[in-house]
């Protein structure tokens, strides 16, 4: 009983002022840090192969590049698939103990990784077996977005969701990094058979096995289940017949479906564009989508987030034509310049479009209960909470896919064309359709929505 007591939390209202200020905040707090480490790790595992694939063929392998690409998007389909079930984890087990078990999963894609990158005789049927297991690594996301978003109250979730989020986004950078610095040493021969090569790739699964440890120790020993977070499965599943569940899933591939999809594949776009760059600048489009995220959430609490949204879009059309024309004239400068400015575009557009999905559940639950009440206002915030959390996790999930279909797009347009350059034109073209659909539902129709985040009652 004193466990149970101790991992969960019955009465926990961050709504109430008077709790937040006296322990509200400190719990809460407690808990995003953790959190934030577990999902770094999670980032930098599903992340992985970003860097590795790469340089499979340095080591011994003879992958084509269609291949290399194919072994980039696997870990991004999985990941996207697995956050439908870690979503849906958080209300039947609990948010500290589904941290616990997700953390301890990120050892088979590591080990697995590390034995099989030493073995240059891998089928390839087999290396994506390995790849794919990499994707357990991406929903991690799903569940610690579902699980904080809990501990939060309303006017400061935009901020701690942002900073959740871009604590675990910073792990691609962080594995593009230092991957290719800590390849280069000897830790262990886990293939004595073979010489020993220039390149240890094992150390790219190897160095974070001390980290998950640490994480799942953490979570253990730090972070609470609250009481607030159960739901039934039927209760999660009745968001997907939610009009907006529908339209903020679209919106969020192209704001997080792109950061994570050019987060994979810009290692090796780089790699096989302008092969005579020598110098590891991968890590950098990471870096900047993912200190942007936070900001993005925090002014998006200010101005509105679908006006921020749609200001992204705008700005994600501009950046691709840049991208376009100066992969077109070969000038390396200038499509870095323009990848950067995308990958900005892309993380303040992820903070803006999670900030949405509270708003517009919470203002359509409370809009239903008006002039019931306090009780059942009360009761409506308590079931605008547990949408929200299935919308952000679901949401999730959907926007994921792009971790899949830009590396694949790239693949396949290089192998039919010789250039990325098609793939460019048509990701132009969705992300005009982000923008006008954002426009038509959330700003034209409901500008009260962009202008008053938190008092709106239209969405």
């Amino acid at each position: 009983m004193a466990h149970a007591a101790r991992t969960w939390i019955s009465n926990f209202n961050p709504e109430d002022e008077g709790f937040w200020r006296r322990e509200g905040k400190r719990i809460a707090t407690r808990n995003l840090v953790w959190s934030i480490l577990a999902e770094n790790i999670g980032f930098s595992v599903w992340l992985i192969w970003s860097v590795t694939a790469p340089r499979l063929n340095k080591v011994g392998f003879h992958y084509s590049t269609d291949q290399l690409f194919t072994l980039v998007a696997l870990p991004g389909l999985v990941g996207a698939l697995m956050r439908f079930p870690y979503t849906f984890a958080v209300p039947r087990f609990g948010g500290r103990n589904w941290t616990i078990v997700s953390a301890a999963l990120l050892f088979v894609p590591t080990l697995a990784l590390a034995f099989l990158v030493t073995r240059p005789g891998t089928p390839f049927w087999l290396m994506s077996a390995a790849a794919a297991t990499a994707g357990l690594g991406g929903g991690n996301f799903a569940s610690s977005m579902a699980n904080i978003s809990f501990f939060f109250p309303d006017r400061e979730k935009g901020f701690a969701l942002g900073l959740n989020a871009a604590g675990g986004n910073i792990g691609v950078s962080t594995v593009q990094l230092l991957v290719p610095v800590l390849i280069t040493t000897a830790w262990l021969n886990l293939n004595p058979s073979l010489p020993a090569p220039k390149l240890h790739l094992e150390n790219a699964g190897l160095m974070w096995l001390p980290f998950i440890g640490l994480a799942v120790f953490g979570a253990y020993r730090c972070m609470n289940n609250l009481a607030s977070q159960r739901s039934s499965f039927r209760d999660q599943l009745a968001v997907t017949g939610r009009k907006h569940t529908w339209i903020m899933a679209w919106l969020y591939i192209g704001t997080f479906g792109s950061f994570i999809g050019y987060s994979a594949a810009f290692p090796l776009l780089l790699k096989t564009q302008f092969p005579e760059v020598t110098t590891n600048l991968a890590f950098l489009g990471a870096l900047v989508g993912s200190v942007a995220r936070p900001l993005g959430g925090k002014l998006a609490d200010r101005v509105g987030g679908a006006r921020l949204t749609f200001a992204s879009f705008l700005a994600m059309t501009l950046a691709t034509v840049g991208v376009i024309h100066f992969l077109g004239n070969r000038s390396f400068p200038g499509f870095l310049c323009m990848f950067l400015v995308l990958f900005v575009t892309t993380g303040v557009g992820n903070g803006s479009t999670f900030r949405m999905i509270p708003v517009i559940f919470r203002k359509q639950k409370l809009r239903a209960a008006l002039n019931q009440g306090p009780e059942a206002q009360v009761e409506a915030l308590k079931l605008a909470r547990v949408e929200s959390a299935a919308v952000l996790g679901f949401v999730s999930a959907v926007g994921a896919c792009g971790g899949y279909l830009i590396p694949r797009s790239f693949g396949a347009s290089i192998q039919a064309t010789g250039s990325p350059l098609t793939a460019l034109a048509c990701f132009l073209g969705f992300y005009a359709t982000c923008g006008v659909l954002t426009w038509v539902v959330y700003l034209r129709k409901s500008p009260v929505v962009a202008a008053e985040p938190r008092l709106a009652t239209e969405v």
